[in-house]
């Protein structure tokens, strides 16, 4: 088969990258592009046209890493956003304690996208801000209303040898 006809590597790579990072403890840092069509980011945090995301398990929730996209739930700033980072617009993933890690280059498969051509039939998913707490997260039960009861009589420890 000609690699011209070959899915892009890139998804792959940034998924094995990741694991990579995430199993030796180091930070994975996503470094994309974001003047490009599909891009979802906070627009105060972006520097010379890119933005560097930092995609450690302790700091993003619901991460995803599609053939498409990398998308997740964080906070930028104290605000929580939902971020779309579609594989064309990931430039270099690495390790912020020592630099390990990926650029990578420009593949046949990612040529019209970079150029800012999106397919039409590509869903164009708006920027949401998330709620601080999701809706099935705040549904209250009736006991949530109350305060808990203290418990009687004099507190006591016992010791245990």
């Amino acid at each position: 088969m000609d690699i011209e006809k070959m899915t892009p590597r890139r998804p792959y790579l940034v998924r094995a990258f990741y694991e990579w990072l995430v199993d030796n403890d180091l930070t994975p840092h996503l470094v994309v592009d974001a003047t490009l069509s599909g891009v979802r980011v906070p627009q105060e945090f972006i520097q010379d046209g890119q933005i560097i995301l930092n995609i450690a398990p302790r700091a993003v929730g619901n991460l995803e890493m599609s053939n498409d996209a990398i998308t997740f739930n964080a906070r930028f700033g104290g605000k929580p956003h939902s971020v779309i980072a579609p594989l064309y617009a990931v430039h270099a993933i690495y390790a912020r304690e020592n630099g390990a890690g990926t650029m990578f280059e420009p593949e046949e498969g990612y040529i019209d996208a970079e150029e800012g051509i999106v397919e039409e039939d590509s869903e164009d998913i708006g920027f949401d801000v998330v709620d601080s707490i999701a809706e099935s997260e705040q549904v209250e039960s009736p006991s949530d209303n109350t305060p808990p009861e203290r418990p009687k009589g004099r507190p006591s420890l016992r010791v245990v040898k």
